[in-house]
């Protein structure tokens, strides 16, 4: 159960933080205790510019030495205002409702030194941005099987998020906004794991929404009704899904920003509060004018059948797309089992392996794991 509430972060107060020396096995550091359970972490992960950062802990107790397993804990950058913090706790909140196996668990939540804490499952393998990385160094993506795979994986993550209700049986209407590499994880055992609903919109009861104009999540991976900022549904999760497997198929993401024209005057100003990969003005202009031959042109190459379920999941206008991501992965699987029949999570995990030591050694990067977001 979570330690703190959501008023407990709304009354914190954003103030400077000193940087301290990164823990390390030899000089852990102690975080919080929970429930009796001690936390330390051993090795800091990421470090953002905001602030936030990811690191590996391990767990002890007075009944037991040192738990099994490590777990990641996710310091948050603390929002400047109120309004900031109090939905940065509702979005916490959301997370914790999460619960299935293709996505990563959020365990607890503490407000410690004026941040927010969240401590999360642990993932022992790379994200998918590594294992992209890997393949454009060693000259070959991944495999379509692996691609296949791991996106019917995602789907199916999606699936449970897009479909989960209230205990009255009412949709909470979730959409995660920030499907992207950087947010799913292959573990050890072939495992995928979709992190990161920190950025996701629901209906919950009282739920404090994002600004109009606000962008949650990575843009290079927005879907065209996001940044004109019309309705969202689950299809929006479903062209985030279609970027990402592109990327993940060709090693190339499915937008050139170079030389792209000013966005139409009609879209209405937005901003974001994170570091994008893209640029937002650049990506508004792209979406505005995309359709089927950007599609063409970055998958010309792939199987018929790859192709035609990325045509789908591609679609400008959402209403042309698959209508759930459960269809799009049935899609995926059925592909999958036609074209690499048996490969399940023993070949993945294999792979990913062979994609990092083949990729300039980047195993290094991802020893112990790299780290899950909330």
């Amino acid at each position: 159960m979570p330690e703190s509430t959501t008023d407990d972060l709304a009354r914190t107060e954003a103030s400077p933080r000193r940087r301290q020396l990164p823990p390390t096995p030899d000089r852990p550091l102690h975080l919080f205790t929970i429930d009796g359970i001690r936390y330390e972490a051993v090795r800091e992960l990421v470090l953002m510019e905001t602030g936030e950062s990811l690191m590996l802990a391990r767990r002890f107790s007075g009944r037991v030495p040192a738990l099994p397993g490590f777990c990641f804990v996710r310091r948050l950058a603390n929002p400047s205002t109120y309004s900031q913090r109090t939905r940065l706790g509702e979005e916490i909140q959301l997370a914790f409702r999460l619960r299935h196996p293709a996505i990563a668990q959020v365990f607890h939540r503490k407000v410690h030194q004026d941040a927010l804490h969240v401590v999360m499952e642990s993932v022992d393998g790379p994200s998918l941005e590594t294992l992209v990385s890997a393949g454009v160094a060693r000259g070959r993506p991944v495999s379509e099987a692996l691609a296949l795979y791991v996106g019917g994986e995602i789907a199916e993550a999606l699936h449970h998020a897009h479909t989960l209700t209230d205990a009255g049986g009412q949709s909470l209407g979730v959409i995660h906004r920030d499907v992207n590499p950087r947010h799913v994880y292959v573990g050890t055992q072939g495992e995928v794991k979709l992190t990161n609903f920190g950025a996701a919109y629901s209906l919950v009861v009282g739920r404090r929404e994002s600004p109009a104009n606000l962008v949650r999540g990575d843009v290079a991976y927005a879907s065209p009704e996001y940044l004109a900022r019309a309705p969202l549904s689950q299809r929006s999760d479903v062209f985030s899904l279609g970027v990402l497997l592109v990327e993940l198929f060709t090693g190339k993401h499915l937008f050139d920003v170079e030389d792209v024209p000013r966005p139409p005057r009609h879209l209405a100003y937005l901003f974001t509060e994170l570091i994008l990969s893209l640029p937002l003005a650049q990506m508004q202009g792209l979406l505005a004018r995309f359709g089927p031959e950007d599609v063409e042109e970055a998958v010309a190459f792939l199987s018929p059948d790859v192709k035609a379920m990325l045509h789908v999941a591609l679609r400008a206008n959402p209403d042309e797309r698959f209508a759930t991501a459960a269809d799009m992965r049935d899609a995926m699987r059925v592909a999958l089992a036609r074209r690499h029949p048996g490969y399940g999570r023993q070949e993945a995990a294999a792979e990913w392996a062979q994609v990092l030591a083949e990729g300039s050694g980047l195993r290094d990067e991802v020893e112990l794991g790299e780290g899950g977001q909330a």
